[in-house]
């Protein structure tokens, strides 16, 4: 079974930056990965996801023009730029994997989740 470690995260001031991983247990090529946050008393939101085979990328209204996803196969691992952080991007990440090739990575469910990993913006 696919599993899936984030890490990266940590304190950082306001418009400061931040790079989360995502590396997954085993091979990962087929599968379109997404994270996930949680804010404080708010449901889950989607942030970003990569597809699987054209690496088309989406992201949530909030996070467009700050954060970036890329991926590296050979490293099985999923990385999420995240550049002018805000406060309100405080929260708990997650990425969340699916075996899923086409185009349409924001709005298909997905199967694997990892643990999560913090991150706090404050000064």
């Amino acid at each position: 079974q696919l599993q899936l470690v984030e890490s990266g995260g940590g304190l950082v001031q306001p418009g400061g930056s931040l790079r989360l991983s995502c590396t997954a247990s085993t091979t990962f090529d087929y599968y379109a990965i997404k994270w996930f946050r949680p804010p404080p008393g708010k449901e889950r939101e989607g942030v970003s996801c990569i597809s699987s085979n054209d690496r088309s990328t989406s992201y949530g209204d909030s996070v467009k023009g700050r954060f970036t996803i890329s991926r590296d196969n050979a490293k099985n691992t999923v990385y999420l730029q995240m550049d002018s952080l805000k406060s309100e991007d405080t929260a708990v990440y997650y990425c969340a994997a699916t075996d899923y090739s086409g185009r349409y990575c924001f709005t298909v469910e997905y199967d694997y989740f990892g643990q999560g990993t913090q991150v706090t913006v404050s000064s």
